[in-house]
């Protein structure tokens, strides 16, 4: 049998004489020392990778950005801050609510720390369980008896100071607080040392009554009242009561008359008789 009836073996068995057998494969070319071998070579998206020796690429190592991206300095000067800030609201949260809660062991305690915190700018006129709004528009008025030159007088008609505040209230985001409370405090603190036939009820009536005259002075100085050479003599002041009108489904029934209590004329002393104070 000859070469060819061997099948696939007949190329790889002992050459036979005559016949040329397999030849060896050729040794490839030498890589040059300096290039990447095989698990070195490309990465599939083209680009080489790390050189030996570095880390791998870390792909959340991105800029730092908010609060991580201040030093260690300022991220304390900001908890810091934010510490004083949170302290301050938690100690106005609890001063406001001991002032509206009911008497209690603490309020009584330090009730004049609360009322040091509270008063004036974050007055409260009704109480958490006991809610006392205000039923009642009370406005309060003055006129004045003007001394002229010639040794006449008159007397004005009457200035609505409440309306007055009211208007410089209306659609002011940040109304004073003299605006909102001087006049309506000054008159409350006079009826609650009066009684009703305007007769001073303790020691604190006169006082009262000082106060309530020298704002009177003073609003009347800044409406010019009394005119380029004129004088106020004496005032004159009344309160203007009247209920606020209940809702149309409750069904109560209260007065529409406006109630009017109007106090004796005051004298006043020669320094308020031109605005001055005293």
């Amino acid at each position: 049998m000859d070469a060819q009836d061997k099948g696939s073996d007949a190329r790889h068995g002992p050459a036979e004489p005559g016949v040329p057998g397999p030849r060896a494969p050729l040794p490839g070319p030498a890589a040059p020392a300096d290039e990447p071998s095989a698990a070195e070579q490309a990465s599939p998206d083209g680009k080489e990778t790390a050189a030996a020796g570095q880390p791998p690429h870390d792909p959340s190592g991105g800029p730092r950005t908010g609060f991580a991206a201040l030093s260690l300095r300022y991220r304390i000067g900001a908890a810091l801050a934010l510490a004083v800030v949170a302290a301050a609201v938690g100690v106005h949260l609890g001063m406001t609510f001991l002032h509206v809660a009911p008497p209690n062991t603490v309020s009584k305690k330090h009730s004049g720390t609360i009322s040091d915190w509270i008063y004036p700018e974050f007055e409260q006129n009704w109480k958490l369980f006991a809610p006392n709004p205000l039923q009642q528009n009370v406005s309060v008025q003055v006129r004045a008896e003007i001394r002229t030159p010639d040794g006449g007088s008159r007397t004005t008609g009457w200035y609505d100071l409440s309306a007055q505040d009211g208007r410089a209230i209306d659609g002011n985001p940040a109304p004073s607080h003299t605006q909102q409370n001087e006049l309506r405090r000054a008159w409350d603190f006079y009826v609650s040392t009066h009684d009703d036939d305007n007769r001073p009820v303790g020691l604190r009536g006169a006082l009262s009554e000082s106060y309530l005259r020298r704002i009177m002075v003073m609003r009347l100085d800044r409406a010019d009242a009394a005119g380029r050479d004129g004088e106020v003599a004496r005032v004159q002041v009344r309160s203007r009561t009247t209920q606020v009108p209940p809702p149309s489904w409750s069904g109560e029934q209260v007065s529409d008359k406006a109630v009017h209590r109007v106090l004796p004329w005051w004298l006043l002393p020669e320094d308020e008789t031109r605005g001055g104070i005293g």
